[in-house]
């Protein structure tokens, strides 16, 4: 149970209602036997005057209705406190899965960039919700039927011994065999468990990447093939869960067949007993009820092995992501309020994934209010730049400043925060237009989501649908085309009225005449905003204050738009290449 130490810290936060829970389990566990020696007592009595040792029926009379108030008295208290104790050990096992969850999501939030490029959206998502709820079954459920039983075995097995010594060792011999059983059991199940969550993930993660695909698949007519490889995956999940459930199957049966020879000792030791003297006719049925009460506890000694074994098999998976440190770090938790002065100086990068050099020995800078725009060919280094600036990424070797002050030493969340950042695979939540808008301000107004949507040219498309700005989007924005998606991204990103703004080619779906509304619109808006275009276009370049021209990772080129083309080179060629492109066009 290693991996379930770390859980430990979770289980002090609620301290208090645990103990609580364990003191309500031994008070009704202890009530719980006064109905097998009431019983007995009732049976001796019985048998007394069955023998003609009790002669006065009214004492019977008695005697009989005091045991039997005794007996339903404690069998009702015991009974509340057990549904008290499952009120509180139950309850907190719900406010654990939620700390933990929130554990797991705080942990996805914090990890770099590179460890979604590394791991699977199904899988990522199976671990908090499929293995998280694994945990919660030991962290409730388990815990609680434990303490019930250790509680049961404590105070039922003393009072066995104490009533007839012989008889209890008998009665209790199968129990050992059945320790050594579980555990033996317990260990396969463990492996197997283990295998059956990682199937769950595989198929997680083919379900997400088809319902995200599906356009995809439907255009290339994939649907049988993805049907094949998710019919195959889940044949082996479910060949996974046969082999589990087939080994967990041994545990019932072989737990009644042990209560069984309890009972039969019960019976044939004591009988043997009664005859001999040696213990009361009323000791043979209280021991029964004795075993009987013992029985659900040593049955769910499986169910709780076989939860807490899984528990253990999906908190090392948890434990995974949990040991993983963010390569990017908030080395400052000072307020480190943004300018927007951005300053490289011979930076070098490379992605450690694909080990591509990225950028190599970059250098430029861009003042405050001033609008840089950079271009290049496909795989240039350009979107490179901008996630450097956004620390989602950092910098081999050089220098990165943000406002003369190295972009580590600033203070993460105060950097981003500074940033309106509009990807060039424009993401959208399946939320109304509006809160996607006002996703970039929490407290925005109606009136300022507007604004926004009117400078990046989308307020007529979003005016023209039925419910406006509460037309509630598909997932990724699949009910707007691509230009709207891009225009809607780019709302949200200058409604925050940000220090930096970060364009990553959000134009390419956007006709010329849009394009130059917006880029227009901006260059009203953005007087104190220091602002950087990547794109493929020059119509997106040429009113920028400065442009960079990248190839391979390294500027060959830089100036404005008229230095450029007076320079006649790679930047003079694609200008002329694209007015020739939209003359024809025209």
């Amino acid at each position: 149970m290693k991996e379930l130490k770390k859980l430990n810290v979770l289980f002090a936060k609620y301290k208090w209602q645990l103990i609580g829970g364990i003191i309500v389990t031994i008070i009704s566990r202890i009530l719980s036997l006064f109905l097998p020696k009431y019983v007995g007592k009732i049976i001796n009595l019985l048998n007394d005057y069955d023998q003609g040792t009790i002669t006065d029926q009214q004492m019977l009379q008695d005697d009989l209705t005091w045991y039997i108030f005794i007996i339903i008295g404690t069998t009702l208290l015991a009974a509340l406190l057990t549904f008290i104790m499952r009120q509180l050990i139950i309850v907190v096992s719900r406010h654990l899965e939620y700390d933990l969850k929130n554990i797991v999501y705080q942990q996805y939030q914090r990890l770099s960039l590179g460890f979604y490029k590394q791991n699977r959206t199904g899988d990522l998502m199976n671990r908090i919700s499929e293995d998280v709820s694994k945990v919660r079954m030991y962290m409730g459920p388990a815990i609680m039927y434990s303490i019930n039983m250790l509680t049961l075995f404590a105070v039922v097995i003393p009072a066995m011994i104490d009533t007839a010594p012989t008889l209890a060792i008998y009665t209790i011999i199968p129990l050992p065999v059945l320790s050594v059983a579980i555990y033996v059991i317990s260990r396969e199940i463990n492996k197997r468990s283990t295998l059956v969550q990682e199937y769950l993930s595989d198929l997680n993660t083919i379900s997400q990447e088809s319902f995200s695909g599906i356009s995809v698949i439907k255009a290339y007519n994939l649907a049988p093939q993805m049907t094949e490889q998710f019919t195959k995956v889940a044949n082996d999940s479910k060949d996974k869960n046969i082999d589990l459930a087939r080994i967990q199957a041994l545990f019932f049966p072989l737990m009644v067949l042990l209560i069984g020879l309890s009972n039969i000792m019960v019976i044939y030791i004591g009988g043997k007993q009664v005859i001999d003297g040696t213990i009361d006719v009323g000791t043979i049925p209280e021991f029964l009820i004795y075993v009987n009460m013992l029985t659900w506890p040593v049955a769910v000694v499986g169910w709780v092995t076989n939860m807490i074994q899984q528990a253990e098999a999906s908190q090392k998976r948890i434990n995974e992501f949990l040991d993983i440190d963010p390569t990017i770090k908030n080395l400052n938790e000072s307020a480190t309020p943004i300018q927007g002065t951005i300053t490289f100086e011979k930076v070098n990068f490379t992605y450690d994934d694909t080990n591509i050099h990225a950028l190599k020995d970059i250098s430029f800078e861009i003042e405050v209010g001033k609008t840089l725009a950079i271009l290049g060919k496909t795989g240039s280094g350009k979107s490179t730049i901008l996630e450097l600036i956004g620390r989602l990424y950092d910098i081999d070797t050089g220098s990165l400043k943000i406002d003369g002050i190295e972009i580590n030493s600033l203070n993460l969340n105060h950097l981003r925060t500074a940033i309106g950042y509009v990807p060039q695979d424009a993401f959208l939540f399946s939320d109304t237009i509006g809160n996607n808008i006002a996703f970039g301000k929490k407290d925005a107004t109606q009136e300022e989501i507007v604004a926004a949507a009117k400078n990046a040219v989308v307020h007529k498309n979003i005016a023209e649908f039925t419910k406006g700005y509460e037309t509630v989007l598909g997932e990724r924005g699949i009910t707007l085309s691509g230009g709207q998606k891009q225009r809607v991204s780019i709302a949200r990103a200058i409604i925050k009225k940000p220090q930096i703004l970060l364009f990553d080619d959000c134009l390419s779906a956007v006709d010329t005449e849009t394009e130059e509304n917006i880029l227009n619109n901006l260059k009203k808006i953005t007087h104190n905003t220091t602002t950087i275009i990547v794109s493929h276009r020059v119509s997106s370049a040429k009113n920028a204050d400065h442009i960079i021209v990248l190839d391979e990772g390294t500027i060959i080129e830089r100036g404005t738009h008229e230095s450029l083309l007076n320079d006649k080179g790679y930047y003079a060629e694609l200008f002329a290449n694209q007015m020739l492109e939209e003359e024809i066009d025209d």
